[in-house]
């Protein structure tokens, strides 16, 4: 497969990724606002830290305020991490790599940018987020459904699964970091309802607390939530869920071109290096710091799959 269509692939789809965790995180931001009496300017600021955003957001708008921040991440077409620049992204990375999609991937992309372009196209009210948020989630599934249901699995297939765990894990490992590093305003509030209202909170913007109360009751506690988020095999967003099938497509492509490469190599020590410790390990060490960590390395391995398959690296 040529680099060029391999990076639309990859790009494509970490760009859809990319967008529906951000309307994650802004639908988690607004709920975990609610909770508290007073300011909420924090939960906000988490929500740009967590997306990269906070430094380029303060430099155009000052303060953090719900609807300074909803336009920026949402509306913003000078943005090039909003969602509605990030869904154009991906919609042009379709349109660039046409041949390698079924009709129906295309059409579902393209129906997904027309009708995401119309609704983003004015100010959203804060009253009608929720609905917005769940329409460019709605969206999203449509074009994932599209591609599990018609794509064959090739390398084209391989690059696109690559990008969307990839992505995939990285918002994951954002997310839990904010909650855990970000958002409690002390330690004192450790176990309280406030706390236990914000796990709560992240584990819907994962689409996760219903698989998580089928496992662990109806019990909110932080290290349950974190193993389930990080070394559950079996929930689809978890770091460990999302690394098994990256070592599987990278494992496709290594077979179809009988040349097992660096990403490869990288994959495995990611899984043996962070994935394979234990819950109490990764306590010990520090959540935070761990998360870290993972990050980086998970950055690393997308460079190297873009040097392993010569394909340009954009952002």
């Amino acid at each position: 497969m040529l680099g060029k269509t391999a990076s639309g692939l990859f790009w494509m789809f970490r760009y859809l990724e990319r967008a529906e965790a951000t309307a994650r995180l802004l639908d988690a931001g607004f709920r975990i606002a609610l909770t508290r009496a007073g300011s909420s300017r924090s939960e906000w600021e988490s929500v740009l830290t967590t997306v990269g955003q906070l430094k380029a957001f303060k430099e155009r708008h000052g303060d953090a305020t719900s609807s300074k921040v909803m336009e920026f991440l949402l509306t913003d077409r000078q943005n090039p991490s909003s969602i509605i620049c990030m869904v154009k992204a991906a919609r042009d990375n379709a349109r660039a790599v046409r041949i390698a999609l079924t009709r129906e991937v295309w059409e579902a992309t393209n129906e997904s940018w027309m009708t995401l372009d119309k609704l983003l196209s004015g100010k959203i009210a804060e009253a009608d987020l929720p609905d917005v948020l769940t329409t460019i989630r709605q969206q999203n599934a449509l074009v994932r459904g599209a591609t599990n249901g018609t794509m064959l699995r090739n390398d084209g297939y391989n690059f696109l699964r690559l990008g969307t765990f990839v992505e995939r894990a990285d918002n994951t490992a954002r997310i839990l970091d904010v909650k855990y590093y970000l958002l409690l305003p002390s330690v004192s509030q450790v176990g309280s309802a406030l706390d236990i209202k914000q796990w709560e909170t992240i584990l819907r913007s994962v689409s996760a607390l219903r698989s998580y109360t089928w496992l662990n009751g109806a019990t909110v506690n932080p290290r349950d939530i974190a193993q389930f988020l990080i070394l559950h095999e079996q929930m689809p967003r978890s770091l460990a869920f999302c690394y098994n099938k990256i070592a599987d497509n990278l494992g496709y492509l290594a077979k179809n071109y009988d040349n097992r490469t660096e990403a490869c190599e990288m994959a495995d020590r990611i899984q043996l290096d962070y994935l394979g410790r234990s819950m109490d390990t990764i306590f010990d060490d520090g959540l935070h710091e761990f998360i870290e960590g993972f990050l980086s390395a998970n950055d690393r391995l997308a460079r190297q799959i873009t040097k392993d398959y010569s394909f340009e690296v954009t952002a």
